[in-house]
Parts: structure tokens; C-alpha cells; sequence
């Protein structure tokens, strides 16, 4: 009996060894960098959605720690980013520079006879639609968030 005593202690010690040291390894790992999808088709929302972006770069540390994405539905009934709105394109300047990429659903600018040249500089034309290019993100390891 005590020989059993022996080896169930000597193993037990073991099993906690290793656990430790997985814990251990997994607290030294560089934390993963976080991929953000916004999803922006609701003109109330236009500037909540930019402070937002805002607050989550600055609550990361920068653009650096974080890769982010805005798509949108521009328009009449969506959203407008024509180069009217000059506080607007400051943010939308700044953040494209920082990579985050600003997206305009496809589907609604040719629906709605607006180009690339009517959107704030910076913008690309999700081609295939708004949602498909949400989830061709999502498939990336984007979260998703529509505040």
C-alpha cells in the first residue's frame, strides 16, 4: 500500500508541474491582435459609430494593437460620407491612415448612382455588397460590432 501511496503522489507532483507550466507559458504569450468589423447603416448613428472607433483605438493603445474595418450602406437612406461633411472627413482621413479600411456597400452606390468620387477619400467599394464583405471579414476572424 505504501508504494502505491509513493506513485500516486509522485504522479500527481508531475501532473501539477505541467499544468503550471502551461499556465505559465500561456501568461508569457503575446496577446492576440484583435480584428473589429463595424457594421454602419443608420445615419443617427454616424457619429456615435466614430467615437467609438475612436475610444477603441485609444483603449488599445493605438491602431497598432488593433486592425479595424467600417462598412457601410452610404445614401440617401443610409449613410451619407459625401466631402461636404468636413468634420466627418478629418475623422475618416486620420483613421485611413492609421489602416483602417472604410468600406461602402456596392450594392446600394450603384442602386443609388453614387461613385467613389462622391465618398470621403479613403473609401472602397465593397463590390459584391456590403454583407458579403461583412462576412468575408467575419471568415478572417473579425468580430463583429453594429452599435
Amino acid at each position: 500500500m505504501h508504494r502505491r501511496s509513493i506513485l500516486w503522489g509522485t504522479v500527481s507532483a508531475i501532473g501539477a508541474v505541467l499544468a503550471a507550466s502551461r499556465t505559465g507559458a500561456a501568461a508569457e504569450a503575446p496577446p492576440q491582435k484583435l480584428k473589429v468589423v463595424y457594421h454602419l447603416d443608420d445615419l443617427d448613428k454616424v457619429n456615435f459609430v466614430i467615437g467609438n472607433i475612436q475610444n477603441h483605438l485609444d483603449g488599445v493603445g493605438g491602431p497598432g494593437n488593433v486592425t479595424i474595418a467600417l462598412v457601410v450602406r452610404p445614401g440617401a437612406e443610409g449613410v451619407s460620407f459625401s466631402s461636404r461633411q468636413s468634420e466627418l472627413s478629418k475623422h475618416v482621413a486620420r483613421f485611413t491612415k492609421d489602416g483602417i479600411e472604410f468600406a461602402a456597400c456596392g450594392n446600394t452606390m450603384k442602386s443609388q448612382n453614387i461613385g467613389l468620387a462622391d465618398l470621403l477619400p479613403g473609401f472602397v467599394a465593397a463590390e459584391r455588397g456590403g454583407v458579403v464583405r461583412l462576412a468575408e471579414l467575419q471568415s478572417q476572424g473579425y468580430l463583429y460590432l453594429r452599435p
